[in-house]
């Protein structure tokens, strides 16, 4: 069913290799996110140095507690996305901040475990529910962690109000560059996406040639995400010209995807001239967003792009026509041609959603965070009296299965913790200055918003160390080093025995779900009638590759939890692997019988 792959050298001529160069090093440039380091530093420092200046440091440190939980949310997704989370983020923390406020003015530790247990028990139920209910879920129980263990003078409504303007903070350092860089986040999506596909047809014929399509797909989802609210049919009559070209932007990417997996079935290596294709098409289609070069293809004298030549006959020398000898190169040629003004069928692209956990999965998940939290509450009680919040902290952070692997959290956690408490002991040593303290909080927080794109236990050392010197500020300087590494752990710990004991299987059950659920959707996709529409042909077939990507994280993240593996149980990688060549081979086989 599936064409042999074949192997090929790579060539490289004298004008190839600076190109190859400055592709191969373009990541190293561009991996860092300065701009939200930015951000992170100032809206962290910011509140404190208000306070400094005005005398309020008491609301100052509660508001940049709003701003590190902003901070660890803050993203490069839709600027509108990143709104939605930030005001269902803020709006959660206060109101948990208020309950746990409450509780803890009332004087009684019963009061306190329960406001704790029924906040857990309310985040727990809709955690599970989408992107935006599992942040507003966590952060709703960590502010009833914090305000149930921090105590603050003032009135009741000064804490929420001061945590919520902290999380406004980030909101606006996040979403302030929407004024001049509108649709800056939906063309570097679109431009990634046509950047993938070359680097996919570069690698066709070799042996990583599945991997680039998988990465081809991984683009396209992110486009498809980030360009959800602008496939929907316009409101308006009024045509917005820059909204107008993404969305045919995006739909040309998906039929160039669709034509690159089709050369990628077929199993032979290209030539520079077709490589460059998906390039040629983003500087046209993409302007602005190109760095100078196409891959492929010669620079000139004076470094600009060669863009697209000019011919009479819309052809390009080298390039395939519409009459070449592959169903995968003519249909890049045709999607070519659209690029160079066809007019493209925009109908929407209905592409079916994974399946999410069914209720009875948010009730089990519901009782084990409020079992874990209460088990945590009890123990920082024993350990340390009361106004302690370190240890059901902890478990909030830790106990999220829909941010990964249970395991490797609760272990990146430690590490982190381990590493932020002697960051945060040695660059503390010689400071005698608020100033200074607010220096460090500005530091460990740009750390913290680079670990939060690159790796949790990054992010866990830069929160760590601010909440210590937060903590500091707040008048409570104990040496509380050892015991919070020990907290940390006894936190992990009381998830795991809980996690693994009662709900072992938890990862396995999600990967056969999302693998079930693919396998379904590859078929629909095989069966589809001879007569099915281009744009219902395109439903099904993102569907699948889709759903083929989520059972793979899915499985993964299966793999990475330490439970023991029966040996009925099924591959689900070779399963995955199978129906992604089955879709490959639909794909070539429709493109076969026509474009």
């Amino acid at each position: 069913m599936t064409p042999p792959v074949r192997t090929r050298p790579d060539h490289e001529s004298g004008w190839l290799a600076p190109t190859r160069l400055r592709r191969a090093v373009r990541p190293l440039l561009t991996s860092l996110p300065v701009a939200a380091a930015v951000r992170g530093a100032v809206a962290l420092a910011l509140p404190l140095l208000v306070g400094v200046f005005t005398g309020w440091v008491i609301p100052s440190v509660i508001a940049a507690i709003g701003a590190l939980w902003g901070v660890g949310q803050d993203g490069s997704d839709p600027y509108r996305s990143r709104v939605l989370r930030f005001v269902a983020l803020g709006l959660a923390a206060a109101v948990g901040m208020t309950a746990g406020e409450v509780a803890l003015r009332s004087g009684q530790s019963t009061a306190v475990a329960a406001c704790l247990g029924v906040t857990a028990l309310v985040a727990g139920a809709f955690s599970l529910r989408g992107p935006v209910a599992s942040v507003a879920g966590m952060h709703l129980l960590l502010g009833a962690t914090i305000g149930s263990g921090i105590p603050v003078p003032g009135p009741w409504w000064q804490a929420p109000l001061a945590l919520l303007a902290g999380v406004g903070l980030v909101l606006v350092l996040s979403a302030t560059p929407w004024l001049w860089r509108r649709h800056h986040v939906e063309q570097a999506a679109l431009f990634a996406v046509y950047r993938a596909a070359s680097d996919a047809l570069g690698a066709a014929g070799t042996t990583g040639a599945a991997e680039a399509r998988r990465r081809l797909t991984d683009a396209l989802d992110n486009a498809q995400h980030v360009m959800g609210r602008y496939r929907t049919p316009r409101r308006h009559p009024a045509s917005d010209a820059r909204v107008d070209g993404l969305v045919t932007a995006f739909h040309l990417a998906v039929r160039l995807a669709e034509a690159v997996t089709t050369l990628l079935w077929e199993g032979r290596g290209l030539p520079p001239v077709v490589t460059s294709v998906p390039m040629l098409m983003a500087v046209r289609l993409l302007p602005g967003r190109h760095d100078g070069t196409v891959p492929g293809l010669p620079d000139r004298e004076d470094g600009t792009v060669p863009g697209l030549p000019d011919r009479e006959d819309g052809t390009v020398p080298g390039l395939p026509d519409r009459e070449a000898d592959s169903p995968g190169l003519r249909a890049l040629a045709h999607v070519y041609a659209t690029a160079d003004g066809e007019r493209i069928d925009d109908a929407t692209l209905h592409v079916a959603a994974s399946p999410r956990p069914g209720r009875s999965v948010h009730l089990r998940y519901a009782v084990l965070l409020a079992g874990c939290v209460l088990a945590a509450q009890l123990c920082a009680e024993l350990l340390h009296g009361p106004r302690s919040y370190w240890l059901p902290m902890t478990v909030v952070f830790v106990y999220k299965p829909d941010f990964g692997p249970v395991f490797r959290r609760a272990l990146h956690r430690c590490v982190g913790t381990v590493v932020g408490v002697a960051a945060i002991g040695a660059v503390s040593l010689p400071a005698h200055s608020t100033y200074a303290l607010i220096g460090e909080v500005a530091f460990f927080g740009a750390l913290m918003a680079v670990g939060v794109r690159h790796h949790y236990a990054l992010a866990t050392t830069g929160l760590t160390a601010v909440v210590f010197v937060l903590v500091d500020l707040l008048g409570d300087h104990r040496s509380l080093y050892g015991p919070r590494i020990l907290d940390t752990a006894l936190a992990a710990a009381i998830v795991l025995v809980v996690h693994f004991a009662v709900w072992r299987d938890s990862a396995t059950s999600r990967a056969d779900i999302q693998t079930e659920a693919a396998l379904a959707a590859a078929s629909r996709y095989r069966d589809l009638s001879p007569g099915v529409t281009s744009a219902e042909r395109q439903a099904l077939r993102r569907t699948a590759y889709r759903q083929l990507a989520d059972a793979r994280r899915a499985a993964g993240h299966a793999r990475r939890e330490p439970v023991r593996r029966d040996r009925t149980q099924p591959d689900w990688e070779e399963s995955i692997t199978t129906a992604e060549q089955l879709c490959d081979a639909v794909t070539g086989r429709s493109l076969g019988a026509g474009p």
